[in-house]
């Protein structure tokens, strides 16, 4: 299963879109905003790069092969290239997504 990072407000800080770039940015990631209408869904599909979606607010579902997860505010799936997967927000409230794609050259971090 990929892997999947919780927020944690102890060791993190408090939830906020400029503290959530911060990290992944810290991560060696380039980061685009994304926000979601309810009930887009996205096709199995895969990238080319090593990618995290992380989720500000809303319920993001990730299918892969091997299972599925949702992700709520706080939470962040690493999505590496070639990966199969499809996505789709759950439930009537809008997804706000942090869409972190690999900068190249940069190492894999913690998050």
């Amino acid at each position: 299963m990929a892997r999947i990072y919780r927020w944690s407000a102890e060791t993190d800080g408090d939830l906020s879109e400029q503290a959530l770039r911060r990290k992944l940015e810290g991560m060696g990631y380039d980061v685009q905003r994304y926000d979601y209408p309810p009930g887009l869904w996205f096709a199995r599909h895969v990238h080319e790069v090593d990618k995290i979606d992380a989720v500000l607010s809303g319920r993001f579902r990730i299918s892969f092969p091997e299972g599925t997860v949702v992700l709520a505010a706080g939470d962040a799936v690493e999505v590496p290239a070639g990966i199969p997967h499809s996505a789709e927000v759950v439930g009537e409230e809008k997804v706000v997504s942090l869409d972190a794609v690999r900068r190249k050259g940069s190492e894999a971090g913690t998050a």
